[in-house]
């Protein structure tokens, strides 16, 4: 009774400073006039496909921002022109804050959080801080849809995989601004190599759930070509055959708000066109932030939390090879420090809390607003510090894609583990390669210190062929059988202040 009592009461004060922290993120938001700049031209691009006009020529609000998503997302935006714009501010702002609360949910999830206390306890003391990042801030001042293509990616990828569905939030994300097409890519490779380096029943099941997503995820993304195709046959033609080829129509690319590779090299340049230095970086972190994600994914049940890993290393790199990543775009952000903190915890190393500290600090400091930019091009004439300031998105994700590079390829090569049933539960044992007295070989990544702990799994389960990191999926393990981490066992087995002088929108 009283560990029910201790639960209630952390469930309840988590639930009253979140309350209480959206409360003043409202009132925040409210007293710094934001103009939801960009709810706004979503919904002039809603009323555009009403009145049968042409989607890319139009110029919305008093910044006179251009249409640059897909035509699909415009049918998306016609439900916005039935609403009062105050109703439809009001409902943005809210729908946005529960959507932080599932973003965190599902960051949560895929880092194995938590353990010991409330998972709603957890959530919503994570949002409560999480809410006040720049990029979320900065997501909700201009009214924007990051979270939800979050949101659906991440959902996505914590089904389990034996659904005929899965892949499907990925291909709509795609559907409604591209970027995030990057992870069928992640689950096509992954799929073919997974295929080459079967030596086991399971390796041979992750890689056809891996091939299954991907095909499910191309399927539903050329779902929504063909819808807009049909709608808006105009629009569609000229968006996939010069819209979508003109990166210089969504804003300038120099811009300090521009945190994508892209932004870096030109301010480095001193230019508005960086040119062939930036394509060779692109085509470069592009090719290394992938391979990072799949080896993350290859390493399977080595590498604990794979699954986040991979996600995040894969949302990164998209937001890196991107041609525009304004900031507000990285709310990946989220889950990558939620990722990280758990690391922290479960390794008990300070070099992971000091990372993840800094990482925090970084997010919701709005440092990168404290150099020149905005109207006359200031940003052509930075300094060496003020560039570094400028960039430092990137450079924690480049930082991160190293780090998650050097833990997913020491997982390669560790040797594997494999679990038993006990009387108390499941207990992960050391596979051929083990030291002496029964420890793990060097180079394991459990822990021999700390027992692992044991869960019951209620929700999806994350791996491939579940989620996207454990056995042969068949949904959440009940009971005995093959539990989500290829073993036998009933459960799963885990190791131990708004910015006056930003620009007026973007998109």
């Amino acid at each position: 009774m009283d560990a029910v009592r201790r639960r209630v009461a952390w469930t309840a004060g988590a639930a009253a400073g979140c309350a209480a922290s959206f409360a003043g993120f409202w009132a925040a938001q409210r007293g710094a006039h934001v103009s939801m700049i960009d709810l706004m031209v979503y919904r002039a691009e809603g009323a555009t496909v009403r009145g049968g006009g042409d989607l890319y020529a139009i110029r919305a609000t008093y910044a006179r921002l251009p249409t640059t998503y897909p035509p699909f997302a415009a049918l998306l935006f016609v439900p916005l022109t039935w609403l009062r714009v105050g109703a439809m501010r009001t409902a943005a702002t809210a729908g946005n804050l529960l959507l932080l609360v599932a973003l965190v949910t599902l960051s949560l999830r895929t880092a194995g959080r938590p353990r010991r206390v409330p998972r709603a306890a957890a959530v919503l003391a994570v949002a409560a801080v999480a809410v006040w990042c720049e990029p979320v801030w900065t997501t909700l001042r201009y009214g924007q849809v990051n979270l939800l293509l979050a949101v659906l990616v991440l959902w996505d990828l914590t089904r389990p995989a034996a659904h005929r569905w899965a892949g499907a939030g990925t291909g709509l994300a795609a559907g409604i601004k591209l970027t995030p097409a990057l992870f069928a890519v992640l689950f096509a490779v992954a799929g073919l190599l997974a295929l080459r380096r079967a030596a086991r029943a399971e390796v041979r099941a992750w890689g056809a759930a891996y091939r299954r997503r991907a095909l499910v995820a191309a399927g539903t993304f050329a779902g929504t070509v063909a819808v807009a195709a049909c709608a808006l046959p105009y629009d569609s033609r000229r968006f996939w055959t010069g819209v979508v080829l003109a990166p210089d129509r969504v804003g300038l690319g120099e811009d300090t708000a521009n945190q994508s590779l892209r932004g870096v090299v030109a301010r480095l340049q001193h230019t508005g066109d960086p040119g062939a230095l930036w394509l060779t970086a692109a085509v470069l972190a592009g090719a290394a932030g992938l391979a990072v994600a799949v080896a993350a994914l290859l390493a399977g049940d080595r590498l604990p939390y794979g699954a986040g890993w991979a996600a995040v290393s894969c949302a990164l790199t998209a937001l890196l090879v991107s041609p525009v990543s304004w900031s507000h775009h990285w709310v990946w952000a989220v889950p990558m420090l939620v990722l990280l903190g758990s690391e922290a915890l479960r390794r008990r190393d300070p070099r992971w809390a000091v990372g993840t500290a800094a990482g925090c600090a970084l997010f919701c400091s709005f440092a990168l607003w404290d150099v020149p930019h905005g109207p006359g091009r200031h940003e052509l004439r930075q300094s060496a510090p003020q560039m570094l300031l400028s960039a430092g998105y990137p450079l924690a994700a480049v930082a991160f894609l190293a780090l998650a590079g050097t833990v997913a390829v020491r997982a390669l090569y560790t040797t594997p583990t494999r679990s038993v049933s006990t009387a108390d539960g499941v207990r992960l044992l050391p596979g051929p390669g083990a030291g002496p007295g029964g420890e793990p070989a060097v180079g394991s990544m459990i822990e021999p210190t700390a027992a692992p702990t044991v869960e019951p799994t209620a929700g999806p389960a994350i791996g491939p062929g579940a989620g996207l990191t454990g056995g042969p999926g068949r949904g959440p393990a009940r009971g005995p059988g093959p539990g989500p981490a290829g073993g036998p066992g009933t459960g799963s087995v885990r190791p131990a202040g708004a910015n006056p002088r930003h620009p007026a929108g973007s998109s």
